[in-house]
């Protein structure tokens, strides 16, 4: 059996579905069909070989999703749980989805192309921490009582109030852990939902569907309906009865979001896109730092906004890093998702694919130099070895623009000159993440103080769901996870009254 025969097995017979049935939308508490009747390939990235259909939906299929889900916030049950009901439905779905977590690695890896290990470990059981973490919140959204200024007799104090109806919007790089992390926010909130995955990664999100049902969930508070971007997630962000926008993705689309907000003023979490700084110092262990540096840019292959793609080097490190870094890079072993060996996997599809080799010929005609990698695999499926380019200035493309791929620039530096060396790495639109290899603390401590970007990691420091995510300048809006993420679906309310 071939590889692409073994994944259209393992997602036709071992999960119950193929390419001639179709995933249905999740609209009010039922499985329906989009009403253009139109349907959307899902495409294996490891082989290219289609293995499963998910409904084309459209702006009417959005329609319905959003008056289910006033419906739900309105005058449903949803409208009358208070916040620890909402928490006991929480760990619910939680417990639920870890007793499924097997089966949702294996859909992350054929829908996405990431490492089974990878899917399971990070995404499925990481999503599973972060539901429980958030649905703490959900008793625990208080206001504050205050004491007037003024000379009167009066009580004074505030509420935190969910905002609505919340569209979410998903990316396809980490479908099921970005799908959960929002919609976690929201319920914690008190808000109902229309969840939109991307068209590339809709399998995880769908299934997820069925256990919400399972796990208690009344009718309409979760609504999914897939669909291309411009197609339901536009119509979503157009929608006068959506009072909350919360998009992961590119900054061009981010930028037309707020145009679309305009309509009714609805709030925007925008978590958008990024060409993050990673800073070898001089007294960095370059071991560590090479390890840190690999999988700033190849977890995921590459396709992470955090990805830190902009690589300095102190020059007394510089020339024996590179050579660690290409000889590191080089033993990743490449392959299919679901094969046991393999440490990274495809690109998600073709046109990625074609988009991260343009970036790096691009680099390569501007004057940059190719290390190590540089083109596509002769395998089947859409993979890219890590690709490594030296000598590039900081006006070229690869060094500017965000390529989402495992693509990394490697740029010596003399100047000991911290505030120099900030203005460098800060020398970008974006402002996501960031990355320091350190063994000084006080050089630490004023490098976090320096760049601009909503993250600093010191010395591969991990993301944690605890910690608010999200970043500076054309990097977007607002901040996930943490307290923070649940309060940005919230309302602020005073009340004043005399006694």
């Amino acid at each position: 059996m071939t590889v692409a025969e073994r994944s259209t097995w393992v997602a036709g017979s071992a999960l119950g579905f193929g390419p001639d049935q179709p995933r249905r939308m999740l609209i009010g508490g039922q499985w329906a069909e989009g009403e253009t009747g139109e349907t959307i390939d899902v495409v294996d990235p490891s082989t290219g070989t289609m293995i499963a259909a998910i409904q084309r939906g459209g702006a009417s299929d959005v329609n319905r999703a959003v008056a289910a889900a006033r419906a739900a916030f309105e005058d449903g049950d949803w409208n009358k749980l208070n916040g620890t009901a909402r928490e006991r439905l929480m760990h619910r779905l939680a417990d639920l989805v870890e007793a499924h977590a097997d089966e949702f690695a294996l859909l992350e890896a054929l829908d996405g192309g990431k490492p089974l290990a990878t899917a399971r470990q990070a995404d499925v059981l990481g999503s599973v921490a972060r539901l429980r973490y958030v649905a703490g919140w959900a008793p625990r959204l208080h206001g504050h009582h205050f004491d007037p200024a003024l000379p009167l007799d009066m009580h004074c104090y505030t509420r935190r109030e969910a905002c609505g109806v919340a569209g979410l919007i998903v990316p396809w790089n980490f479908p099921l852990a970005m799908a959960i992390s929002k919609l976690g926010d929201a319920l914690a909130a008190g808000c109902t939902v229309v969840l939109k995955p991307s068209e590339l990664t809709s399998l995880a999100t769908l299934r997820l569907g069925e256990l919400i049902a399972q796990a208690g969930i009344p009718d309409g508070v979760v609504n999914i309906v897939t669909g291309y971007g411009a197609e339901v997630g536009q119509a979503l962000a157009d929608h006068d009865d959506v009072d909350k926008i919360s998009f992961t993705g590119s900054t061009r689309v981010g930028k037309q979001l707020v145009r679309s907000a305009a309509g009714n003023l609805k709030r925007l979490t925008l978590e958008l896109g990024g060409k993050s700084p990673a800073i070898v110092f001089a007294d960095a262990d370059p071991e560590f730092a090479v390890r840190g540096v690999l999988r700033n840019f190849t977890y995921n292959s590459g396709q992470i906004c955090a990805a830190g793609s902009r690589v300095f080097i102190h020059r007394s490190l510089y020339d024996r890093f590179v050579a660690d870094l290409a000889d590191a890079a080089s033993s990743i072993p490449l392959g299919p998702a679901t094969a046991p060996a393999t440490q990274m996997g495809p690109l998600v599809s073709k046109e990625q694919q074609d988009r991260v080799a343009g970036y790096i010929a691009g680099g390569v005609e501007a004057g940059a130099t190719i290390v190590i990698g540089g083109k596509p695999t002769t395998s089947e499926g859409y993979f890219l070895a890590p690709t490594i380019l030296a000598d590039t200035q900081p006006d070229m493309a690869v060094r500017r623009e965000e390529i989402f791929g495992p693509v990394a620039t490697v740029t010596p530096f003399d100047d000991d000159n911290l505030a120099a060396l900030a203005r460098e790495a800060n020398d970008t639109e974006y402002g996501l993440s960031s990355y320091v290899y350190t063994r000084d603390l006080a050089t630490a401590h004023r490098a976090a103080r320096l760049i601009r970007a909503g993250t600093v990691r010191v010395n591969a420091a991990a993301l944690d769901h605890m910690m608010p995510f999200g970043g500076y300048k054309q990097s977007g809006w607002g901040r996930e996870n943490g307290q923070e993420g649940v309060l940005s679906f919230t309302e602020l309310k005073t009340v004043i009254m005399a006694l």
